[in-house]
């Protein structure tokens, strides 16, 4: 039976309301779909910014570490090479007696010291110094804090253990007295965790004659010096270096002849080396041999040691 116009008309409204709710529900779908693929994009985006970020700040982080290792290795060398000419403050008597009288037999002494320590070579170092019955001195540091265990046993085997610092950041310790004995007491807390004792003999990063300090903090050194002998402290400088501090490598036979050399041209030799250095470490064994065949006597510090000192430059 055919439709009447009034079925006909219904029917049209039904389709257009239909329809209208189709144009309304992808109105309302397609807006959020898209705000859920455009957060998807910002998602990501923000993630591979962030590993932008991560990277920039490690490199960054890199660089600044390579920065200071690399001052620091410089102010080391530079230490080192003002020691090479360096003389005895003139205040030093008994060092200097140590120097000049005649050899009695009991003179022909050499203070192996090692600074920067300890590290992945001190174990095997402390095995050469106890196969010659030799006893060092070792000027501590934190830098390698995976190695502190390594600290209790220098002194087990009956080597004197000294500070060095606990940082050993120049742009840090020598900004101000209060930053260099906040570092020293850090460090001797460590000792003393290890030891049981406090440490009684310090060595300046770089040395008392560096003059990397003057780019923190002039005339640094100059009050650090006074403060650490009020403090009851003995500071020891060397007046032998191995010349293992310098930025570039140098092998293992020079390490040898520099120390040897050195040590000849004084009665009271205190030679300069670091346990964080393999090429150095490796020349100890012949350092050893050479001076026992030569009759020197290999002697740790002790507070009752000469004292070298450099000349104070800031």
């Amino acid at each position: 039976m055919p439709k009447s116009e009034e079925e006909k008309r219904r029917s049209r409204i039904s389709s257009m309301k239909r329809l209208i709710v189709a144009y309304l529900l992808l109105g309302i779908l397609i807006p959020i779909l898209l705000c859920i693929l455009l957060f998807i994009k910002v998602d990501r985006l923000q993630k591979e910014l962030d590993q932008m970020q991560r990277q920039i700040a490690s490199q960054q982080s890199e660089s600044t570490a390579g920065a200071e290792q690399t001052a620091s290795a410089e102010a080391d060398a530079e230490a080192g090479q003002q020691a090479g000419g360096m003389q005895a403050d003139n205040s030093l008597a008994k060092w200097q007696a140590e120097e000049t009288e005649p050899d009695d037999g009991q003179k022909r002494k050499v203070y192996l010291t090692f600074d920067d320590g300890p590290g992945k070579y001190t174990q095997g170092l402390l095995d050469v110094l106890d196969k010659y019955n030799v006893k060092a001195t070792f000027f501590v540091t934190n830098t390698h804090p995976d190695y502190q265990n390594m600290i209790a046993e220098e002194a087990k085997r009956g080597h004197t253990v000294a500070i060095h610092s606990a940082s050993h950041k120049y742009n840090q310790i020598y900004t101000s007295e209060q930053a260099f004995f906040d570092d020293l007491e850090q460090m001797n807390s460590i000792i003393k965790a290890q030891t049981g004792n406090d440490a009684s003999i310090i060595r300046f990063p770089g040395g008392s004659s560096n003059t990397v300090s003057k780019d923190y903090c002039p005339g640094i050194m100059t009050q650090l010096v006074n403060d650490v002998t009020a403090r009851g402290l003995l500071y020891c400088d060397w007046n032998v270096s191995s010349g293992d501090a310098d930025p570039k490598p140098i092998s293992t036979e020079q390490v040898v002849q520099n120390v040897i050399s050195g040590v000849q041209s004084h009665n009271v030799s205190v030679v300069l080396q670091h346990d964080i250095k393999e090429f150095s470490v490796n020349a100890v064994e012949q350092i050893i041999q050479w001076g026992q065949a030569n009759g020197y006597t290999f002697l740790p510090l002790t507070t009752s040691s000469p004292m070298s000192h450099h000349r104070i430059n800031n």
